[in-house]
């Protein structure tokens, strides 16, 4: 299993730009709500994946809560970690606020690097953000389909001659309701403050 250090020594990631371009409005107090950025989109949908304590989970587990959805990889040495760090202080600050709210929202890590990120290479790096993300991984088809589902693009770069390798991919952070339905993308770019704005707007 990688060390902690792993995920800070390892080579730059190359993520894809977002695939979804959003205006929005960020402020202190939440804009009334309306019609969610995402309404009607055709993102998400059942998948069956493994969690990192090795058990089945299906997209209808999380029934009833919103759900944080990011596709990434534990060797990713700093756009995963970036993302999951600011979305989970945006979650801090949300829940500080608002904590029954809060309580709602089930934040997860999908990886798109199945062969190394094994459920206890998932568990170490969901842990270093929050002990509630919940890192699921699977077989490569079955992530593949999830990724399909979900709108997200990722491949694999070459091998480097010093071994390893790098994946690129998307780094949409998407926001979705207690059923399953598509709500918005959080803005990683603009720090937890912004995120815990959005989720204020959207969360009930």
């Amino acid at each position: 299993m990688p060390q902690p250090s792993t995920f800070r020594l390892a080579r730059v990631c190359r993520a894809a730009a977002p695939l979804l371009l959003l205006a929005a409005t960020w402020g202190c107090t939440p804009a009334p709500a309306g019609d969610p950025p995402l309404a009607g989109a055709a993102i998400g949908g059942d998948f069956t994946l493994t969690d990192e304590n090795g058990r089945t989970v299906r997209w209808n587990d999380f029934a009833g809560r919103y759900r944080i959805v990011y596709f990434g990889y534990a060797f990713c040495p700093d756009v995963c970690p970036t993302d999951m760090q600011r979305t989970m202080r945006g979650l801090d600050l949300f829940a500080a606020e608002q904590p029954a709210r809060a309580a709602r929202v089930q934040p997860i890590f999908i990886t798109i690097d199945p062969e190394r990120d094994t459920p206890e290479v998932l568990r170490e790096f969901t842990d270093a953000f929050s002990p509630n993300l919940l890192g699921l991984t699977g077989t490569p088809e079955q992530v593949a389909q999830a990724a399909k589902r979900f709108a997200v693009f990722y491949s694999r770069g070459p091998d480097s001659p010093g071994g390893g390798y790098l994946m690129n991919h998307s780094n949409i952070v998407y926001l979705f309701g207690p059923d399953g339905e598509p709500i918005a993308t959080l803005p990683t770019d603009r720090g937890a403050e912004a995120i815990a704005d959005e989720l204020a707007r959207w969360v009930r």
